[in-house]
């Protein structure tokens, strides 16, 4: 194993959330008696949700606040990508750190719980942390310098959380899938 230490984003390559994402935006459109399809809004997610907001809602200023609210209702019933728990408990038992970087707010703490990987984690920072937003690095460099991390992966499954961690000086993992990460570690 090349890495000692793992920055993780949750949504996406953690939880498999983009599901549960997309449902609730395309209820929050149809809210608001607009329309999209499924496949276009989970597209649109997954670059990001500011701008699924400008593709699908850019006119409808409480659109966000009524989208989060019920995505935030929707996510109480969080559900880990196969093969979670055991990655992390494997790399924990061969005495890695994680450590996770996330868009959201101190919700994330509280999901973490729900799916019972909270332990695992010798850090979490969220948005109430107060750093930019990534692909700005800030986080990672917090992280980085505060447990001195040397040999450390950042796993996204976002180009933005790549950049983040090619900025920060770390290597990255475009995640796919727990299997191919698995391998990916220990090959």
């Amino acid at each position: 194993m090349d890495y000692h230490d793992f920055i993780w984003d949750l949504g996406g390559t953690l939880l498999d959330n983009y599901e549960t994402s997309t449902k609730a935006f395309v209820a929050t459109l149809q809210f608001f008696q607009k329309q999209a399809d499924h496949d276009s809004v989970y597209a649109a997610l997954k670059v990001s949700t500011d701008y699924a907001v400008q593709q699908f809602a850019p006119d409808l200023p409480d659109f966000l606040l009524e989208y989060k609210k019920r995505e935030k209702e929707a996510l109480e019933r969080p559900c880990l990508f196969e093969g979670t728990e055991e990655l992390l408990d494997r790399l924990t038992k061969a005495g890695a750190r994680h450590f996770l970087v996330s868009h959201r707010d101190h919700h994330v703490v509280m999901i973490l719980e729900q799916t019972g990987i909270s332990h695992y984690f010798t850090e979490v920072v969220t948005a109430d942390d107060g750093f930019p937003r990534k692909p700005d690095p800030t986080s990672m460099l917090y992280l980085k310098n505060k447990y001195a991390i040397e040999s450390g992966l950042v796993i996204g499954d976002r180009p933005l959380d790549i950049e983040a961690g090619q900025r920060a000086g770390m290597a990255t993992y475009l995640f796919d899938s727990m299997d191919q990460l698995t391998n990916y570690i220990f090959n």
